[in-house]
């Protein structure tokens, strides 16, 4: 008998390295566990929009002139494309964006939007709040399973008893692989669906390592 898949919702702003570490972690999931991964969008600019007081100059600057453009981007592709293509999106965009030094530039963009053949003028969605409704109630989807105190990126699965077992992260560089993910996966399960467990967590030593 075939052993029953998983499907894991991935919630996640392309602006984050640390969600696309994860996010690579995940793909390596599905090679070594039941797992489909199932990709939807979250914003940093939403989460933050009413705290932009409480975040660092800079952070405040990413947030009002980077945040916006490409998670209006992905959910216009998915709007007007489909669920099937938010992770090849989103795949070319972190690739651009992290592994290659781009940064979240129009050039970028418009690049990754080739490279998974989208129509180029997709990236017009970047300065218009045309699908913002839909951005929205993707993003409440994901943090209304864990809160207002996270960030990107949230992953919601079925639990072992039927109910739902949502969490923030991991936070993790290098990209685990192989059996090393294996082992990850099925330990962030165990301790996100203890009931009452609610963090774990050290100083990162370390910055996001794309290799």
């Amino acid at each position: 008998m075939s052993e029953s898949r998983t499907t894991a919702e991935f919630f996640f702003d392309p602006l984050c390295p640390w969600a696309w570490m994860a996010s690579r972690w995940m793909l390596e999931v599905e090679k070594v566990r039941p797992v489909d991964v199932r990709w939807k969008v979250m914003s940093l600019a939403v989460l933050n929009e009413d705290r932009l007081d409480e975040v660092s100059p800079a952070y405040r600057e990413m947030l009002e002139t980077q945040a916006w453009g490409p998670v209006r981007v992905v959910i216009a592709a998915r709007q007007l494309h489909g669920d099937e293509v938010v992770g090849k999106l989103y795949t070319a965009l972190g690739t651009r964006f992290h592994n290659n030094g781009e940064g979240p530039t129009r050039e970028a963009v418009v690049g990754a939007l080739r490279d998974v053949g989208l129509p180029e003028d997709l990236v017009e969605y970047a300065d218009r709040d045309t699908y913002d409704t839909e951005l929205r109630a993707s993003h409440a989807e994901g943090i209304e399973k864990v809160g207002q105190d996270v960030g990107t990126p949230v992953i919601a699965v079925p639990g072992p008893d039927g109910d739902e077992v949502a969490f923030f992260g991991p936070v993790v560089t290098p990209t685990p692989r192989g059996e090393a993910a294996a082992r990850l996966w099925d330990g962030t399960l165990l301790v996100a669906s203890t009931p009452g467990f609610y963090e774990i967590k050290r100083t990162r030593t370390a910055v996001p390592s794309f290799e």
